[in-house]
This record gives C-alpha cells, sequence and structure tokens, in this order.
C-alpha cells in the first residue's frame, strides 16, 4: 500500500492528464460501437480504475482502444441485428459476451498464459492492426458527411418487401414455439399478421438498412448514397476537428490535441447555435449495475459467441502486454505479464457489469502518463476516477458534442492505429514462396491475408486464419531446413572430424545419418526417405543423434517406419548419443529395444567405431 502512494503527486498529475486524453477517445469509442458514448465513458472509467489496481503494469492506463472496439462494434451490430434491430432487447446478450470475454482474461491469467502472446507472429498483428484501422475509417465516412442510412426514407423503402417477409417468418416461429399448426390453424396466422402496423414494417425496414451497411463492406455500399445526400455542416465539423487534430500537434504535444479540437469545434457549434446533430444524451447520475445481464441470461443465444468473448480475450492480451512492454521501455521496469491479464479481466468484468465496452492497456494514454510523471498504479486509478468526475459534472454539456466531431476524432485514430512500419517493410522482404509463376514473401502473404479477411469477412476468424498459415509456414521451413542439413552419406564424404580416422575398407558397408535437427512432422518426409538412400551393399547404418533434442509423435512414427523398411533389408542400426527425450519417447511404443538393443546405442563415435571393427567385416 505504501508502494502506492510514494509518488502522489506525480501520479495524481499523469492520472488527471491520462483522464483528460481518454475522454475524447472514450466518447468517440462508444458511439462507434454502437451502444453510445456512455457505454465507452463506463468502459474508460471502470477498466481504468480496476486494470490498475489489480493489475501488473505500474503505470498502464486502460480503456477501449481501437482493436476492442472494432471487434466490440461486430458483436454488437450481430446481436441487434439478431433482436429485430432492437438495442434495449439486445444489450443482456452484448454485456454477458462482454462479461465471459472478462472471465476469460482472468482465466487467461490464472493459467499463466500471459508469457506466451509474444509468440503471435508479426505478420498477423500487423494485418489485423491495419485492417482495424481501414475498418475505422471506412465505418466513419458515413457520419462525417451525415449521411445515416435508416434516416434516408428512399433506401429504407427499398427494405420494406424483406421487412415485411422478415415479419411474417417471425410471426410463424411464434406459432410455432406455442405449438399452433399453420395450415390447420391459418386464420390466427392471418389474424396476427393484419395487427402488423406500418411502423413495424418501417421499424424492420430500418434495421435491415442498418445491416445492410454495417461494417467495412457496408459502408463501402453505401459511399456513392452518402456522396450524392452530403450535409455540408456535418462535412466542415468533421473536417475541422481534423485539421484540429492534426495542427495543434505541429504547435505543442503537451496539450492532447484531440481534448483541443473536440473543446474547439464543439464550442463553436453551440456558440453559433448551428443546427447540428448530437452524440445520445449522456446521463450525468452514478453508473448503475445492469441487472438484465442476469434475469435476461439465456445460455442458447450467447452459445454462438463464446468463441467471439475468446478472441475478445486474447485480442485485449495482446493490446495490453504489447502496451506493458512499451511501458517497461520507458520506466526501465518490468511488467507481470499474467497479474496484467487478471487486471485486465477484472476491469473488463466490472465494466460490463456496469453497460461498459470492453478495452484494454492504452499506449498514448500510458505514454503520457508517464511523461506528466505517473509512476505507480495510483495513477491508473486516478485516470479513472476523473473520467467518473468529469461525467457527473458535465455530462448534460458532453451531451452536447456533436456526432461528426467524434467521427473526425475516429477517422485520426483510424489512420494512427495502421501499422506503417509492417507496411514499408513489404517491399524489402524476402521473396520465399512461390505461387505459380509468382514469387511471393510469406510473410507479406499472411499479413495481407488477414488485413483482407480482418477488413471485409470477420476480424475473428481472419486471426485465428492467420495463426494457422503462419503456423504452417513456419513448420514447412523448419522441415525443409532440417531435412537440407540432416543427409546420408558414405564415411568418406564430408565426414565430421571424429569420423576421419574409420576405417575406409568399410565405406561401402557403413553408411551414417546425421540428424541436425529435431525430428517432427514438419521434417519426416524426407526422413522417411532414407532407406530407399541405402544401396544394396550397406549393412550397417549409424545414426548420429547428438543435434536431435526433440522428437515428436509424427517424428516416432517416421523413425519406427524407416527402422522396420531397414530390418527388412536386413541392415542393422546403431544410435549415437541418443539424447533424453527421444530416447524416452522410442522406449514408449518400444522401438528400444525391439528394433534398437541397448547394446546398438553408444554414447559416443569412438565406442560405436571399436563395435563396428570388431562386427563388420569388408566384404566389397
Amino acid at each position: 500500500m505504501k508502494k502506492i502512494f510514494s509518488n502522489i503527486k506525480g501520479d495524481a498529475f499523469g492520472g488527471i492528464t491520462a483522464g483528460i486524453v481518454a475522454l475524447p477517445l472514450a466518447l468517440a469509442f462508444g458511439v462507434s460501437s454502437g451502444l453510445g458514448p456512455t457505454a465507452g465513458l463506463y468502459g474508460a472509467i471502470f477498466i481504468s480504475f480496476f486494470a490498475a489496481l489489480f493489475g501488473g503494469t505500474n503505470t498502464q492506463i486502460s480503456g477501449p482502444t481501437a482493436p476492442m472496439t472494432a471487434v466490440s462494434m461486430v458483436v454488437i451490430a450481430g446481436i441487434i441485428a439478431a433482436n429485430d434491430g432492437d438495442v434495449t432487447k439486445a444489450l443482456p446478450a452484448i454485456l454477458t459476451v462482454f462479461v465471459l470475454a472478462g472471465l476469460f482474461q482472468i482465466g487467461l491469467g490464472i493459467i499463466g498464459l500471459g508469457k506466451y502472446i509474444r509468440y503471435i507472429p508479426y505478420p498477423v498483428v500487423s494485418g489485423f492492426m491495419t485492417a482495424i484501422g481501414l475498418i475505422i475509417l471506412l465505418t466513419q465516412v458515413l457520419p462525417s458527411v451525415g449521411y445515416y442510412p435508416k434516416e434516408d426514407t428512399e433506401f429504407v423503402s427499398t427494405f420494406k418487401a424483406q421487412a415485411e417477409e422478415v415479419i411474417l417468418e417471425n410471426i410463424l416461429k411464434e406459432e410455432a414455439g406455442e405449438g399452433i399448426l399453420v395450415l390447420e390453424n391459418f386464420k390466427e396466422t392471418i389474424s396476427r399478421a393484419s395487427q402488423i402496423s406500418s411502423d413495424d414494417i418501417l421499424k424492420e425496414s430500418q434495421t435491415l438498412a442498418a445491416k445492410e451497411t454495417s461494417g467495412a463492406l457496408g459502408a463501402i455500399k453505401a459511399i456513392p448514397k452518402a456522396l450524392k445526400n452530403i450535409n455540408l455542416l456535418e462535412l466542415l465539423l468533421a473536417l475541422g476537428t481534423i485539421v484540429i487534430i492534426y495542427g495543434f500537434k505541429r504547435i505543442t504535444t503537451k496539450v492532447p490535441s484531440t481534448l483541443v479540437a473536440l473543446i474547439v469545434v464543439s464550442g463553436i457549434a453551440v456558440f453559433f447555435g448551428l443546427d447540428y446533430r448530437t452524440i445520445q444524451e449522456i446521463p450525468s447520475g452514478i453508473p448503475q449495475i445492469k441487472w438484465e445481464i442476469f434475469t435476461g441470461f439465456s445460455l442458447s443465444s450467447l452459445t454462438p459467441y463464446i468463441f467471439t468473448a475468446l478472441t475478445l480475450a486474447l485480442l485485449g492480451a495482446i493490446d495490453s502486454l504489447l502496451t506493458s512492454v512499451v511501458a517497461d521501455n520507458m520506466t526501465k521496469t518490468k511488467h507481470k505479464p499474467n497479474k496484467e491479464l487478471v487486471g485486465q479481466g477484472i476491469g473488463n468484468t466490472i465494466a460490463a457489469l456496469f453497460g461498459g465496452i470492453p478495452g484494454a492497456g492504452a499506449t498514448i494514454r500510458t505514454v503520457v502518463n508517464i511523461n506528466a510523471g505517473g509512476k505507480t498504479k495510483l495513477s491508473g486509478m486516478i485516470a479513472g476516477l476523473m473520467l467518473l468526475v468529469i461525467m457527473l459534472g458535465l455530462g448534460p454539456v458532453a451531451s452536447k458534442i456533436p456526432a461528426a466531431v467524434l467521427a473526425g476524432i475516429l477517422i485520426t485514430v483510424g489512420i494512427g492505429v495502421m501499422d506503417y512500419k509492417g507496411l514499408k517493410a513489404i517491399p524489402s522482404l524476402p521473396k520465399d514462396i512461390k505461387l505459380g509463376p509468382l514469387k511471393l514473401s510469406s510473410e507479406v502473404l499472411i499479413m495481407i491475408i488477414v488485413l483482407l479477411l480482418s477488413t471485409f469477412w470477420n476480424l475473428v476468424y481472419a486471426v485465428g486464419i492467420g495463426l494457422v498459415i503462419a503456423s504452417l509456414m513456419f513448420m514447412k521451413k523448419i522441415g525443409d531446413l532440417t531435412a537440407e542439413r540432416s543427409d546420408v552419406k558414405a564415411l568418406d564424404e564430408e565426414a565430421w572430424p571424429d569420423e576421419k580416422g574409420f576405417p575406409k575398407n568399410l565405406k561401402e558397408e557403413v553408411f551414417i545419418k546425421h540428424i541436425k535437427g529435431p525430428l517432427f512432422f514438419g521434417s519426416t518426409s524426407d526422413f522417411q526417405a532414407l532407406s530407399e538412400q541405402i544401396p544394396d551393399t550397406a549393412k550397417t547404418v549409424i545414426m548420429r543423434l547428438g543435434r536431435m533434442q526433440y522428437m515428436d509423435q509424427s517424428g516416432l512414427y517416421a523413425m519406427e517406419d524407416m527402422l522396420q523398411d531397414l530390418k527388412t533389408k536386413n541392415v542393422e542400426v546403431l544410435f549415437v548419443n541418443l539424447l533424453q527425450q527421444p530416447r524416452y519417447m522410442m522406449e514408449r511404443i518400444d522401438i528400444i529395444p525391439d528394433f534398437i538393443p541397448k547394446n546398438h546405442i553408444f554414447k559416443s563415435f569412438d565406442e560405436c567405431a571399436k563395435w563396428i571393427q570388431k562386427n563388420i567385416k569388408d566384404t566389397n
């Protein structure tokens, strides 16, 4: 406890500064997610406080981030669409997914997975981050020009027939659930259908219009309509925000330019009484727990989103631990990765209970905190409390912020979050694979696949596919390298130093195999060809295994097949310097002693050479 209060002045200034920086981003991410600015604020307040209190990085400031918001946006849109476009009806399921993601993070920390996050390949992270930037940019084009598809009467009317079909389908599902046989009691169906009002059809049409234009692909489809219906005032407010954000950074970086842009552009809009679109109203009372998470809980509605919740948890873990590394480099300290995951999980769980969107460690806010003097957990806790005070005191004022201003802020976030380092490296990376006539870099290919799939299909599956492809390519490379270095040669060719004194008259009878790496499923195909490489004159094969540190199950059975093959040819096999792990594996399935008797296993090549001189005769 004393350590927390050892730097009160610096932590207070760092926390207050970080909280101010977080304010516009929290509002913007909340609006972008689909749950509104309040959800963004609640996420920032609770995650910042509790992740700092229970986490393993002293100077980390947590809250909603671009990657977490992008994935949350997909989850929210999907659940709202499944609930007839009714946010209130969908909210329990949405928040339950977020609670589950937080609990998964706690679990990841408890089982000690934090230290393994660093093994995620860079091309996967790079492609994902650039996709996040593109998604944010594309989805903010419409609000930045003041175009909202649900309010475009002409566009919404095109979904009228589809809306009627959906409503009728829902009636039939209701009747099936109630045990009503439609064909036998068609009057009931007609009765219910007659109660459908024009407002019901309009509402469903608006839901379908919003669904059609959601996500990056939907935004691209809607851009032509948006350009025909530009609201000049909204566009000017968004452009003004962007100009101030980039322009003010040239004057000074001590004052956050996003906050300056938010205050200046919003102030102008309010002062001149402009007819602009505001964000949703922000409540000024104390946050309340959303008890409907528990009262409206349904396992069947949650099941399709368990994998998504796990993905949110993993993404938050990666996001947070990368920020922890940045904090370590700046403060010359060492974070505790598993404790950090537990802290982030607690923060996300509590935030979701109050209706907040999930988040993670935020790099910019953490850097601001450190530069302002923050050194202990107290700084992150103060940042959360600062946002709570702002919300309680300035909620009604913040409700007058123009929606276009937050769209402008998000556009700059989208531009900033893209991985330019990875994009710049594309021309210089070695082209190590061939696809038909094309030579490509495997790392660039992975990055592009993740980028395209994340942007235009599914963020969750894109990362999984990227990891699988990266793993397969890595195994292929290791297998190729192992096969390239491991060869079968007569003793008078490329002999190791301790082999040079071996009798040359036995070179036709004795062959050697140098295994210079792990024997695993990526290297088994070349290994299995060994028996075919050995000529009929060979009576003995010496296998030098001192560099085969590891053998997996595929490698084990490849070894068994090869030994069986050699046995049928009456070729004797000798092992030299067999290491502990491979020996353990071979003893488990009785390769030792069934194929290789213990007296055919030698600690050194000299011992093996003496045995050969006594037992092998020159017959060729």
